[in-house]
């Protein structure tokens, strides 16, 4: 079974974080595997053990050089990797970003499954797998806490504030996955040593049969215009019990519509 799994190479959140002058994320250290990221890897590399073998290649869509993170991926186990780099797809947003996922994927081969996280930890919109669901044209399950594969189908234990749902859909689909649906395992040197000889297959926006206006900046239909700092927390009002305060609770509680 043939599994490809979105890996994102996030700036380390150990560094202190700093924006360019176009408001966007200074991306120009050295990035690592978004934590996420090692949850679908590690669930790809059990699914397709369980499966009797297969594949599991990563997606990843970087500036150019950032192999960083994928070797990580690669040490832990996946075979191979497709890495998306141009600069045409400096500022791009949730489309298109999906976009280029999209055409990766189909570019990976004879995929069966598609495993994401639920959301990146530098970007946070939570919106790419449905995206990438809707242009590859696959059923999309999110936020699994349990993944199954077999007859064609892959079943799932969605994620809910009061338990969980079992959601199915046949393969080919797209999962997204939440942190802890398994353990993500250590790379061992073995593997890491292994993973400087898998191939990274670097491919432009003009070899996926994109064009330039459609992604970075020219395709984005978001703009941003101004970054402020959040306001300071501000000290809360203390009131002094005289027997009645419970009227001052009620009221408060009225004005923020709780009550």
């Amino acid at each position: 079974m043939n599994i490809a799994v979105c890996v994102k190479q996030i700036p380390d959140p150990a560094v202190p974080g700093k924006l360019d002058a176009d408001h966007t994320l200074d991306r120009s250290g050295d990035p690592i595997l978004d934590e996420s990221d090692s949850y679908g890897v590690e669930m790809a590399l059990q699914l397709a053990d369980k499966a009797g073998g297969g594949d599991v290649v990563l997606v990843s869509m970087a500036p150019e050089g950032a192999t960083k993170g994928i070797r990580t991926a690669l040490a832990m186990g996946a075979a191979r990797a497709v890495l998306v780099t141009d600069d045409a797809l400096a500022g791009s947003d949730s489309l298109s970003t999906a976009k280029v996922i999209a055409r990766a994927v189909e570019r990976a081969g004879d995929v069966e499954l598609l495993l994401t996280a639920t959301e990146s930890s530098d970007g946070y919109t939570g919106t790419i797998p449905g995206q990438v669901a809707e242009l590859l044209g696959w059923p999309s399950l999110t936020f699994a806490k349990h993944v199954e594969i077999g007859d064609g189908k892959v079943t799932i234990q969605r994620q809910t504030e009061n338990g969980y749902d079992v959601v199915e859909a046949s393969l080919p689909a797209v999962v997204s996955v939440t942190a802890g649906v398994v353990e993500p395992r250590y790379p061992s040197f073995k593997g890491i040593m292994a993973a400087k000889n898998k191939p990274v297959d670097t491919v432009t926006v003009a070899d996926l049969g994109l064009d330039a206006g459609q992604v970075g900046w020219a395709g984005a239909r978001q703009q941003i215009t101004a970054v402020t700092a959040a306001p300071e927390r501000q000290a809360g009002e203390k009131i002094e019990d005289d027997g009645e305060t419970y009227q001052r609770i009620v009221e408060f509680l009225e004005n923020l519509k709780v009550v």
